[in-house]
């Protein structure tokens, strides 16, 4: 006979386990509710940003879309809603976790460690860590950053990544750590910060988009090559296969590459500018490979 506390704890992990199995199969969820539910980044330039208040535009929604279309199709849903949600480097995880998002496309970093609470599709993009400073500022590597302050976003591959660069060599930087992209951009436009560490494209497209870019230099040697991937959650291996299944059309069918080239070498919105980023060598590898193997 169970006693009463066990069988209340018992009813716990009975109901825990059926919320995670509801959460997991988020095609039958998407069927049931009438709505895919997907995330965007408001200062992920060229990624996903913000156009107007409340439409977003970049590469990663341009894959979101076509993975929607897809979710459209296998489920015969012509009139599927989409919900775009903002998230943050601090929320995404959570929020898919928890089933608030059904997808997360953006600049986010496929590793060891955050795929111990999601699952990652085929990696889309490869970046790796710099530095952007004011050229007036003089720093062109990381030594340069001793007894000075430098910005990044809390809880992105680009905090432990510098962190450990830093360490390594002894310098003594402050590191300040911020919400988003935008705010560790204000943080050395205003002067709070003398540089700022995010991923190289990321970079390339902050200054693209800032107000005066020939004031802004990109600088230092690239830190840890790092794969970019969409997430979904864990245990759902269906909804892993259709975003692999759309990744995969798009790449073998030249659309992915025209897309890249539509966001990377191209004028994009609002201004007009152009980032002038040719496609990496791991990337063209990627789209024969079609792996989803995380950093190393």
């Amino acid at each position: 006979m169970i006693h009463r506390p066990l069988a209340a704890l018992a009813a716990v992990f009975v109901g825990h386990a059926a919320l995670t199995t509801a959460h997991a199969q988020t095609l039958d969820k998407i069927a049931r509710t009438g709505q895919i539910v997907v995330s965007y980044r408001e200062s992920a330039v060229p990624f996903s940003y913000l156009l107007t208040p409340h439409k977003a535009v970049g590469f990663s929604v341009d894959v979101t879309e076509a993975i929607v279309d897809d979710v459209r199709k296998a489920l015969r849903k012509p009139d599927l809603r989409t919900v775009y949600m903002p998230v943050t480097g601090q929320n995404r995880i959570p929020l898919l976790v928890d089933g608030s998002i059904d997808l997360e496309c953006g600049s986010t970093t496929n590793t060891a460690a955050r795929g111990k609470d999601v699952t990652f599709s085929i990696n889309y993009f490869y970046a790796g860590t710099r530095l952007m400073t004011k050229r007036e500022s003089q720093i062109g590597d990381y030594a340069g950053l001793a007894h000075k302050v430098v910005a990044t976003v809390g809880g992105s591959t680009n905090e432990k990544v510098l962190r450990r660069q830093l360490d390594a060599r002894h310098i003594d930087a402050d590191v300040v750590l911020t919400k988003d992209y935008a705010e560790a951009m204000k943080d050395v436009v205003d002067g709070k910060a003398a540089a700022l560490a995010l991923d190289d494209v990321l970079l390339y497209g902050l200054r693209a988009n800032a107000s005066d870019p020939d004031t802004w230099e990109v600088v230092g040697e690239t830190l840890q090559i790092e794969p970019y991937a969409c997430m979904v959650r864990k245990d759902d291996p269906a909804f892993k296969r259709l975003v692999d299944a759309t990744l995969t059309r798009l790449m073998k069918s030249g659309e992915f590459t025209r897309l890249y080239a539509k966001w990377f070498e191209s004028p994009i919105p609002p201004r007009g500018a152009n980032l002038t980023m040719p496609m990496s060598a791991a990337l063209k590898a990627n789209l024969i490979a079609r792996s989803d193997r995380p950093a190393q």
